[in-house]
């Protein structure tokens, strides 16, 4: 394959390989491990996660009052941009083998785009071929030019001296170019989320929404969004055997409905067995990419639980791995968007309908808490907030996703829950946390439409209309308050975190309507006027 028009003379180059292929490249020259399972396991060296203080966006007048600059934005000039362009080509130029992967992003055809990835290491080439949407042979035949081009050089360390560049790891996009360019990192992911952070810029011009969730589909076609942090559950519960997984990470909303951005899924395998999630573990056999997992080197057994590189070991496997995943990945408009949160302040109610402004709210300040725990077990929960979700890959500013969820919710009218996997009677050390199939019964009863009619009783600081019964699901565990042994230290709980809630959305309060600024905690607003 000639990548003459990419400026790469490099001529040693392989196009869309089959996984065996990339299987006997990634063994021979990559010092890849096979599994029992049939998976191949591969290391990404020093980068085991993303690198977002080291991304940034190229500054050209095309796309300048587009971006959201700031801390998740940085921008870098276009001269800085192709001096480490120009880096990434003499080292792919310099390889012994290249490795092209063409593929789409986007189930929906009217949308899709044509990606392409360009690398050095085989492992990069399949982790890519599972994440993106494999084209057909006459699809592949008939590619022409891609929309979009990755330059993986991650063996490479960008240059520090370079403008702009404050390490020597660079993850630069140019949306002018219609490139992204990788120095100095290893780890897969960041190819998987420059591709959504281009979704995430082109769709919303389009008055398509862009959106960091889950999503799966019952039988009778209602389908269910699932937004929510790592650690609160967006992954294990869309995963449900009796509905067809759509996606588990990365979505639009069009006029038409949802649709995957991706044709694979990136799952986290920490502790990963066949009883916790057998859809995930089962789906980790040949073609699938595990990444900093350990290996048995005579069984060839994957330990889960050791964590001796990282905690976030993963594996990449095509979406048509899970039994039911739906495919083509498409539904239609959401009945239900769940947004999640693991409360261990032991604050937040199991579930709780939302109105329209709280779900903007909620949204916008996309909330959740980790608890930093230590060897002595003393620790303290942290609350943590990344805008819709994701901010890391938002390119707008937050406002411009949430007028499009606010907009899309209305014209279809779907329904809207926060539904907390964290804390009950107490938090972090007091409490428990809430099981995973009470909040299996909580999802079930929202999809069957059971809690859209029943009885509510309003919490008096977060305003949160929380249902008072729901199936299978004891009643007791409803009302937070209730469940501490104390309900004054509930009352001192919830003043501090609604405090948090207040004192991040203060970032968007001159951007959104009023409504929705009232539709946060009470306390917090009285306290600070």
């Amino acid at each position: 394959m000639n990548l003459r028009q990419h400026g790469i003379s490099n001529l040693n180059v392989h196009h869309n390989l089959a996984p065996a292929a990339l299987y006997e490249h990634a063994v021979e020259f990559d010092k890849a491990e096979l599994t029992s399972s049939g998976a191949i396991c591969n290391r990404s060296y020093e980068k085991t996660g993303r690198s977002p203080l080291d991304k940034r966006i190229v500054d050209n007048p095309e796309s300048r009052e587009d971006v959201w600059w700031g801390s998740v934005n940085t921008p870098l000039c276009e001269k800085s941009y192709q001096a480490n362009r120009l880096r990434a080509i003499e080292f792919l130029d310099g390889c012994e083998n290249l490795y092209v992967i063409d593929g789409f992003a986007g189930w929906d055809p009217q949308y899709r785009l044509k990606i392409r990835v360009i690398c050095a290491r085989p492992y990069h080439a399949l982790f890519m071929h599972n994440m993106l949407i494999r084209p057909t042979a006459a699809e592949l035949a008939d590619f022409g030019r891609p929309d979009y081009t990755i330059l993986n050089a991650g063996e490479c360390s960008a240059a520090p001296e370079v403008p702009g560049n404050t390490s020597t790891t660079s993850i630069a996009l140019n949306f002018e170019a219609k490139e992204m360019t990788i120095l100095g990192t290893q780890y897969a992911g960041e190819m998987k989320k420059g591709v959504f952070t281009i979704m995430h810029y082109l769709m919303p011009k389009a008055g398509i929404l862009s959106m960091h969730c889950s999503a799966n589909e019952g039988n009778n076609g209602d389908v269910a969004l699932f937004f929510g942090l790592s650690g609160t559950g967006k992954t294990t519960l869309s995963a449900d055997a009796s509905r067809s997984l759509i996606g588990d990470d990365e979505h639009c909303w069009t006029d038409q409905g949802i649709f995957n951005i991706e044709g694979g899924c990136y799952a986290k395998v920490i502790d990963l067995s066949a009883e916790s999630e057998p859809e995930i573990f089962h789906a980790i056999r040949f073609g699938t990419v595990l990444e900093n997992t350990f290996v048995d080197p005579g069984t060839r057994e994957v330990d889960y639980s050791d964590i001796g590189l990282t905690q976030n070991t993963r594996a990449a496997y095509p979406i048509n791995f899970i039994a039911n995943a739906a495919e083509p990945c498409i539904g239609g408009h959401p009945k239900n968007i769940i947004l999640l949160t693991c409360d261990a302040f032991g604050v937040l109610p199991p579930v709780s309908r939302l109105t329209p402004e709280q779900t903007s709210y909620y949204f916008l300040n996309g909330y959740t808490a980790k608890v930093a725990g230590t060897e002595m077990g003393v620790s303290e929960p942290e609350a943590t907030f990344s805008t819709c979700f994701g901010a890391a890959f938002l390119v707008h500013t937050p406002n411009t996703y949430s007028r499009l969820l606010a907009e899309k919710m209305k014209r279809h009218q779907t329904n809207a829950w926060l539904v907390n996997t964290g804390w009950s009677s107490g938090g972090f050390g007091e409490g428990h946390r809430i099981s995973l199939p009470i909040t299996r019964n909580i999802i079930n009863a929202i999809h069957n439409g059971l809690l859209e009619s029943t009885a509510t009783v309003t919490e008096p600081v977060f305003g949160l209309e929380i249902p008072v019964e729901v199936p299978d699901c004891p009643s007791s565990i409803l009302i937070p308050r209730t469940t501490w042994t104390d309900p004054s230290q509930y009352d001192q709980a919830a003043e501090i975190l609604a405090q948090k809630f207040h004192t991040n959305f203060a970032q968007y309060v001159h951007e959104v309507d009023p409504q929705v600024v009232a539709a946060g905690p009470a306390v917090s607003l009285r306290k600070t006027g």
